[in-house]
């Protein structure tokens, strides 16, 4: 299994059978998308944001609401939580997914703005690794971030949706979450190459450029 991180909350997670891209964006955020292609395509919430299927090629089978699929190979498990701390009222419904690709349980939290309920919690504590929105200000902040890596306690943990050079200003950077996970110097990598064979045995960080 292949991760790349494309910016924001969007990943193109290729496996042996499919491809799924998560959360496509729009030119608002800042990222380009760029030409991109997948079998899949999970959109957390219907913002701009997160929701760019048209700038997805393949005529993807796109998933956007609860329950469970197999698509290419590749099983889904769409759970509902909210994009804020009062149950949607400010900022409505999201969605995570636990995916398992080439026998690894990969969890996407969308723009998950709470930490989970203990039955969301079971519904998700499979995930192996953990895609997670660490910047605030419409997600979970590095705070609530590390509650809810501790809560699932998954073997990778890659952080998303925080600033960059390019993204919106008032997003959190990267490195309060960092810092309040221990650690120190990470060095970003382009993608990220794993399977079940080589998962570590403690949870890991992984820091992935954007492209």
């Amino acid at each position: 299994m292949e991760i790349t991180w494309l910016g924001h909350s969007c990943f193109r997670i290729k496996g042996k059978s499919g491809t799924v891209i998560t959360d496509p964006f729009g030119e608002a955020t800042g990222y380009h998308l760029g030409k991109v292609a997948a079998d899949i395509v999970t959109v957390s919430h219907d913002h701009p944001g997160h929701n760019f299927v048209k700038g997805v090629g393949g005529n993807p089978k796109v998933i956007s609401g609860p329950g469970e699929y197999e698509i290419a190979g590749i099983f889904i498990y769409g759970v509902r939580t909210y994009h804020d701390g009062e149950k949607g009222q400010t900022r409505g419904k999201n969605m995570c997914f636990l995916m398992e690709i080439d026998d690894v349980k990969v969890c996407h939290l969308g723009d998950l703005g709470h930490v989970p309920t203990a039955a969301q919690v079971d519904e998700l504590n499979d995930a192996e690794v953990l895609l997670v929105p660490v910047g605030g200000v419409s997600a979970t902040n590095a705070a609530a971030a590390i509650e809810i890596v501790n809560l699932l306690s998954p073997k990778i943990v890659i952080p998303m949706h925080y600033r960059t050079e390019v993204s919106r200003p008032e997003l959190e950077p990267v490195d309060k979450f960092l810092n309040e996970m221990g650690v120190k110097e990470l060095a970003p990598i382009p993608k990220l190459t794993l399977s079940r064979a080589t998962l570590p045995l403690e949870t890991q960080v992984v820091l992935l450029t954007y492209k």
